[in-house]
């Protein structure tokens, strides 16, 4: 499957992403996942805008990352950099974005989450946060090879990537 087919997919109770030209269907998440999606999206967004570092995406916009065989990966939350962000394309971004956010859902095990964050960083991406909602802990991915895991009482920053964002994990989780 091409990304253009992918795009072209009637609606359906899933989501899609491509690998290499397979296509990969996963169920809809869940409504913890919404929320912890949003405790995170929201906050980031406005330090983003107000700041004007670039731009915020969620609800699983798809990045083009190979092509022949096509390679399409949607994010819970992603961020491009002011400087990288050109335009907002019709379909896919042609491009890696300069942080993921990946939020755990009810069909994802540990090493799917993981084997994720190392293909994102594979491709490009500079730091990828995988937020457990069950654990209440954020692992953060970077491409440096300097991980850390944050847990229920410490604070997520955006470091390098996004300068001055913090939020409490509690905040996270509600």
């Amino acid at each position: 499957m091409t990304a253009d087919e992918l795009f072209d997919l009637s609606d359906s109770p899933y989501r899609h992403e491509l690998i290499k030209g397979e296509l990969l269907t996963m169920p809809l998440p869940g409504a913890k996942h919404g929320v912890v999606t949003m405790n995170l999206s929201t906050p980031l967004d406005v330090y983003v805008r107000a700041n004007k570092l670039g731009v915020v995406l969620a609800a699983e916009t798809g990045f083009l990352l190979e092509r022949n065989p096509d390679t399409v990966l949607g994010p819970d939350i992603a961020f491009i950099r002011r400087e990288r962000f050109t335009s907002v394309p019709e379909k896919h971004f042609d491009l890696a974005p300069d942080l993921v956010v990946e939020v755990s859902s009810p069909s994802q095990t540990r090493p799917k989450t993981e084997r994720k964050a190392a293909r994102w960083l594979e491709y490009g991406v500079l730091e990828v946060w995988l937020v457990d909602s069950n654990r209440r802990t954020v692992d953060v991915r970077r491409a440096t090879g300097n991980n850390q895991q944050l847990r229920e009482g410490e604070v997520l920053t955006g470091g390098d990537i996004v300068p001055g964002f913090k939020i409490p994990l509690s905040e996270i989780f509600g």
